[in-house]
């Protein structure tokens, strides 16, 4: 037996102004990184410093890159693909970098690492769907 759709949940979803706000929203994270890394040079270059990835200043500009690129190509719908999958690689990068929760000891922060992991992947899944989206549109 099938549940038929709320009324409501059909109005939201017809809006207009959904698809964009939702992609803004999965995006969001990353823009705003991008422009604080841009306006704070050297605490951008000491966090890359922080996860041992070197030179620190190219793992910078790198970042800012993708946090600022990928997140104006599916905003705009232009290569919607490459900024989702340039996301969607970073933010697995970014996961196995940040949340090795596998390589630490039992307690409060390998639980906070383990839930941040499963987080990432979640968006990972939400830049597939953005790409999915993207291609039935243009379908």
């Amino acid at each position: 037996m099938q549940i038929p759709v709320p009324r409501f949940v059909d109005t939201i979803l017809d809006w207009r102004r959904t698809a964009t706000l939702a992609r803004l929203a999965l995006v969001s994270a990353y823009l705003l990184g991008g422009i604080v890394k841009l306006g704070d040079w050297p605490a951008a270059v000491a966090e890359q410093a922080h996860f041992g990835l070197h030179p620190p200043p190219v793992w910078a500009a790198l970042t800012i890159a993708v946090e600022l690129i990928g997140p104006i190509l599916i905003l705009t719908g232009r290569f919607v693909w490459l900024g989702a999958g340039m996301l969607g690689v970073f933010t697995l990068l970014a996961a196995f970098t940040a949340n090795a929760f596998w390589a630490m000891p039992a307690g409060q922060a390998r639980f906070m690492a383990t839930n941040a992991f499963f987080e990432h992947l979640g968006l990972i899944g939400g830049f597939v769907l953005v790409a999915l989206l993207d291609r039935a549109r243009r379908a």
